[in-house]
């Protein structure tokens, strides 16, 4: 796995590059600096887009959009990136995908709300010679120019696989079993994760009590519906396959409000600030660190390989679509340390804040 662009430092970057390259204002209309659209086949100073799902993780506005930034400030300078978030709403999205194709964009990066009827957006990009670059989460129903994500199907089998070994090392009697809370039924990346936990859980010995697909991954959602197999399953639940960082913390947020004293061992995904410190803090037992901004920067590699008539290098092929995925690492507190605060992903100080200090110091983080 390619680990080479630490979180830190091309946020930082980023950052600087973003007033210059890009801005975005608050109700998510965007706004570009000056310069052509790149006409008559002079691609030095395209437009190109970057379109982004949902502001319920923080990572699109944090971590995605600042390392696109930064790698499209390296390899083209001039270019302008139109950024936008859809906030969950895939009409709102239709509606900045075609914004993006009157302003003149030449590539779209498209991180889809909903991925079946992202078809027809991508479509209509091709109707006008527009390439486009499936994000994180691929187009399912046509194909797309190129698609970059961490391997999502590898994701759902290693968390899985994870609580599983965990579950044996611990005895926990095979009599119980585990829910899963897998992510939105929209998202195609949620299927392959989905897909990856049912092969992770596949011969460990612990059946699946039940499981739920989370619209639009809303954490609240994820916790109302655990609270109900918490009565439902009472002293059953061994552990919790939840798919990401948010329905994980929904999900231990029910077992604190039911009263569950120990919380059986829950999985994550993304590494976010606040799955890590729960990892620190023992109420979450994995977690996946995939640091966003290297496929972030790997979208902005294949954007300019289109721009310039090249086809980006694929190494697999998901969806009929040529791919580029990286592979996610487990995070536990076995090894937190080593792979997220000596590798830069995140801070010491970020992290072990007040609530967090003596823990961190059981992990000799600091």
């Amino acid at each position: 796995m390619r680990r080479t662009d630490p979180r830190i430092t091309i946020a930082a970057t980023a950052m600087a590059a973003l007033a210059t390259v890009s801005a975005c204002s608050s109700n998510g209309a965007s706004s570009s600096s000056s310069g052509s659209s790149g006409g008559s086949g002079d691609n030095s100073t395209a437009k190109v887009a970057f379109l982004m799902p949902d502001e319920a993780s923080t990572r699109y506005d944090q971590h995605d959009h600042p390392g696109f930034v930064a790698q499209m400030q390296k390899n083209c300078p001039k270019c302008t990136v139109l950024y936008n978030n859809a906030d969950a709403d895939a009409s709102k999205q239709q509606q900045q995908f075609n914004s993006a194709l009157t302003q003149g964009a030449k590539v779209i990066v498209l991180d889809p709300v909903d991925s079946s009827a992202a078809a027809s957006l991508v479509q209509q990009a091709h109707s006008r010679g527009v390439k486009v670059v499936a994000y994180d989460r691929p187009i399912t129903a046509t194909q797309a120019d190129f698609y970059v994500s961490f391997d999502n199907e590898k994701i759902g089998a290693l968390i899985s696989k994870s609580l599983v070994d965990h579950l044996k090392s611990v005895k926990a009697p095979t009599t119980g079993g585990v829910l899963e809370v897998n992510g939105s039924p929209t998202d195609a990346a949620a299927g392959l994760i989905k897909k990856g936990i049912h092969e992770g859980l596949s011969g460990g010995g612990y059946h699946t009590l039940a499981e739920y697909d989370t619209p639009d991954w809303e954490p609240a959602k994820a916790q109302a519906w655990v609270s109900g197999q918490i009565s439902r399953f009472r002293g059953q639940i061994a552990g919790v396959v939840a798919a990401n960082d948010g329905t994980a913390g929904g999900t231990i947020a029910a077992f604190k409000a039911a009263n569950v004293t120990p919380i059986p061992p829950v999985t994550g995904n993304d590494a976010t600030t606040a799955g890590l410190q729960q990892i620190i803090s023992g109420d979450l037992y994995n977690t996946i660190s995939k640091p966003s901004e290297i496929v972030a920067a790997a979208a902005a590699d294949a954007a300019v390989d289109l721009l310039n008539g090249k086809k980006p290098a694929a190494e697999s092929t998901v969806f009929n679509t040529p791919s580029k995925l990286f592979t996610p690492v487990v995070i536990t507190q076995q090894n937190i340390k080593a792979e997220i605060i000596d590798k830069g992903i995140a801070k010491a100080a970020d992290l072990c804040t007040s609530a967090y200090q003596a823990a961190c110091a059981k992990l000799d983080i600091s």
